[in-house]
């Protein structure tokens, strides 16, 4: 059995990004109920917020969901840590910080624990703290991004190199084929972000799903470089406005008020698009449609056969 599966109890070796704002619970449900990994986004999230999308989840599905916790980011962080024991939630991502003082709790909970890397020294930290999964994201990645701006091509096999636990890859995928282009690197999985948001139970507004469909190969755009806050979004109009502002000569502050989350309900939940950003990977100019969660798994288990089967014989095997 695929070791990632094994570890985290699903069927496929797909997980759903952590995606702030966006991780709705007719999403996460449909991804686990499908046999991969839902994931519900805490981000800057109020427990009692969390606490329903926790239970709505579990009226969609009862097989094994995630919670990610953007360390650094969330505000009521022992209030989450609550959640997660009080609904035996049976695994957490952690991101954006430093993971070892949670991952050794959690662990000791007996909740299986995912960091999110960006780089070798991360992941073998991250492994050192006690997580039972590494994902390593590449900066083609959506929304907030490091500094390194490592490819998911070049990060992934560094990593596993690099680690004894699984690792998935992050950042670029959105078929089979990219699914397969990363076991044949050595990871076990993948993370996607943005494919999810391009189907019928994401519940962003019914423009930032167009304008993914939309997108090709040049339409995303890297913002935040001249603060040190790297994103990458979909280059609306609201993006062209933060580059100029960048250009301006923006400070960090008035960049993160720009960027803020209520910048980002407003471009991808409201569709307010002159007001608001809306994150995307690079992976866009490969989507060409809404499919239903389930049906989009199964094709891409279909289409990674596929692609093995054709190397196979492209390396006259």
């Amino acid at each position: 059995m695929n070791i990632l599966c094994e570890e985290l109890s699903i069927t496929y070796p797909i997980i759903q990004g952590g995606m702030g704002n966006v991780s709705n619970a007719p999403l996460t449900g449909a991804i686990s109920q499908a046999g991969a990994l839902g994931t519900l986004g805490a981000g800057t999230m109020a427990p009692d917020k969390l606490e329903s999308l926790i239970l709505d989840v579990k009226k969609i599905t009862d097989k094994p969901f995630c919670i990610n916790i953007p360390i650094t980011v969330q505000p009521y962080l022992k209030e989450v840590v609550q959640l997660v024991e009080k609904h035996s939630i049976p695994v957490v991502s952690l991101s954006a910080g430093n993971p070892a003082r949670l991952a050794k709790h959690f662990k000791d909970q007996g909740v299986k624990v995912i960091c999110v890397v960006a780089s070798v020294r991360q992941a073998q930290k991250a492994e050192q703290a006690g997580a039972d999964v590494i994902v390593g994201e590449g900066y083609e990645a959506a929304g907030i991004n490091s500094n390194f701006e490592t490819t998911t091509l070049t990060l992934i096999p560094q990593l596993v190199k690099a680690v004894s636990v699984p690792v998935a890859a992050a950042g670029g995928i959105g078929d089979g084929g990219g699914l397969a282009a990363m076991l044949s690197l050595g990871a076990h999985g993948v993370q996607m972000g943005t494919r999810f948001i391009a189907t019928e139970e994401a519940l962003v507004h019914k423009d930032y799903k167009r304008l993914i469909v939309e997108a090709t190969d040049t339409d995303t755009v890297v913002v935040g470089r001249t603060v040190g806050r790297i994103r990458r979004l979909l280059n609306t109009e609201y993006a062209k406005k933060l580059a100029e502002k960048e250009k301006s000569g923006v400070t960090a502050e008035e960049f993160g008020e720009l960027t803020n989350e209520d910048r980002h309900i407003s471009g991808a939940i409201q569709g307010n698009l002159a007001d608001g950003h809306l994150n995307s990977g690079q992976i866009a100019g490969i989507v060409d449609d809404l499919p239903p969660v389930s049906e989009l798994i199964r094709r891409m288990m279909g289409e990674a056969e596929e692609a093995a089967k054709g190397l196979s014989s492209k390396l006259g095997l």
